[in-house]
């Protein structure tokens, strides 16, 4: 028998997926023909060496890139085909990303960080709920200065989730985080792909947070060289690097 999540509608289809950046007179090849299916409700780690093509494929399954051959659908809507004011209100709509690097604003406390995305999000989550769901609540009053940086990766978490997306993209979320803070982190992430079954990929070259995933996709110099679906996932608990 089939996997009966795969039976449905992928959230997104990729086939022929080639990126080919220019540099200095030379072309760079940062996919090479990746095809790949992604389902509702999946959390989804993206397993690969610096160089392995993460970042650009998670880049343009966001629309935040185009990609030079291929094609790539979320749900009904070609993302290759979309014109810049199309891939504005997908990403608007649909995406909720989390990066390395939290892009938090200073001179913003963590409520009001999160307020940005909630004043223009269609159905938003008040900021303050978002804030207990990755449990910040306590700390909303106060600025990125006054935050460590794994309550700072929180805080960008909730605000990726109150707009209540289809999909979060996160690339290297735990990448400067010690480990006991890094599990504070990832269990965020699977709170908000077991609740709200928001379709979540994790891209990172750390090996061990593959084992909490429903499915492990490998990369290799732009390409996919093996797919692994965990029998039994790990607890968060018991991950370390």
């Amino acid at each position: 028998m089939g996997n009966p999540r795969e039976s449905r509608e992928p959230v997104f289809h990729a086939r022929g997926l080639k990126k080919i950046y220019q540099s200095g007179g030379v072309e760079v090849a940062a996919l090479r023909g990746v095809d790949l299916d992604l389902y509702e409700g999946e959390f989804v780690v993206i397993l690969g060496p610096s160089g392995s093509g993460k970042s650009t494929l998670l880049n343009i399954l966001g629309g935040l890139d185009s990609a030079t051959e291929g094609e790539v659908f979320y749900r009904d809507h070609n993302l290759v085909q979309a014109d810049p004011d199309e891939l504005t209100r997908f990403r608007r709509e649909h995406v909720g990303f989390v990066f390395q690097f939290y892009n938090l604003i200073s001179s913003l406390t963590a409520e009001e960080n999160v307020q940005l995305v909630t004043e223009i999000a269609e159905n938003p989550m008040d900021a303050a709920e978002a804030l207990r769901w990755v449990g910040m609540e306590g700390l909303a009053a106060r600025f990125p200065s006054e935050l460590s940086g794994g309550e700072q990766q929180r805080v960008a978490i909730a605000r990726a989730v109150s707009k209540r997306p289809d999909i979060l993209l996160c690339d290297e979320p735990t990448g400067a985080l010690d480990v006991e803070t890094g599990r504070k982190v990832i269990e965020a992430i699977l709170k908000v792909n077991r609740e709200l079954r928001t379709l979540s990929v994790v891209i990172t070259h750390n090996a061990a947070i593959a084992g909490v995933a429903d499915r492990v996709i490998k990369l290799a110099s732009g390409g996919i060289v093996e797919v692994v679906r965990n029998p039994k996932k790990v607890a968060v608990s018991e991950l370390s690097w």
